[in-house]
């Protein structure tokens, strides 16, 4: 059970302040009934909340699927250049959501954005080897030694071991499908780099079992659904 002001101040958009007020005008419902003080508690997962008649989502954690697009930086703030969480409207920026991982800033594609601190980690975990699929155009055609050289792992110039990674070549090689199951610096440019195959381009459709919704445009975003975050969910472990 949480405290009712403690739940609309959560969503971003009050304050514990805005709240109190709004209580005192009569215009916060729970299940149908007014609410009479703001310290008044409710499940988060059952109760019904609506302010002025409009229904508000109060659970706990949130989930967004960003299509990311060049020139912002996965990060939550930068004091010289935009960064992904300056598509979000102020409310959710409000929320402490964060990028779970990062794309380069000239990489575009697949980036999830929540407040769920322990889903994030465990989609991060090393332990956990959560698969992620990039497109990439090069310079040059990716061959059958390049997928081997791949398939078998590598190790870097600077002496950097990569595990064994996926490679699949589309149309006449010139792009290709890449499947990481570990998140190194500049890790998919290093390797295609290292066969003399350097990217041109590079965009994620996949991480884990959440793939890229083909209809979000460039920097445009949206909520999971709800069997989205399922399978979020059953893919680090029960929460």
């Amino acid at each position: 059970m949480e405290r009712i002001d403690k739940l609309l101040s959560a969503t971003g958009r009050w304050s514990r302040k805005e709240v109190k007020e709004l209580v005192r005008q009569g215009r916060v419902l729970a299940d149908g009934r007014a609410v009479q003080k703001p310290e008044e508690k409710a499940d988060p997962e059952t109760v019904c909340l609506t302010v002025d008649g409009g229904a508000v989502d109060c659970a706990p954690f949130v989930y967004v699927m960003l299509h990311k697009p060049e020139g912002l930086l996965s990060a939550t703030e930068d004091k010289s250049q935009p960064t992904v969480l300056d598509l979000l409207p102020p409310e959710l920026r409000r929320r402490g959501l964060f990028p779970v991982g990062r794309l380069d800033k000239d990489t575009t594609g697949l980036l999830l954005l929540t407040d769920d601190g322990a889903l994030a980690h465990g989609l991060l975990s090393p332990k956990k080897h959560v698969d992620k699929v990039y497109r990439a155009e090069v310079d040059g055609r990716v061959d059958g030694e390049d997928v081997a050289a791949l398939a078998a792992g590598m190790t870097l110039g600077d002496g950097t071991v990569c595990l064994p990674a996926g490679l699949e070549p589309l149309g006449d090689g010139s792009a290709c499908l890449v499947t990481l199951r570990e998140g190194k610096y500049h890790q998919v440019k290093r390797m295609l780099a290292a066969r003399g195959k350097p990217v041109r381009s590079l965009h994620r459709l996949r991480m884990g079992p959440l793939v890229l919704d083909e209809g979000l445009e460039a920097g445009k975003w949206r909520f999971l659904t709800a069997p989205e975050r399922e399978r979020l969910k059953e893919g680090r472990g029960a929460l």
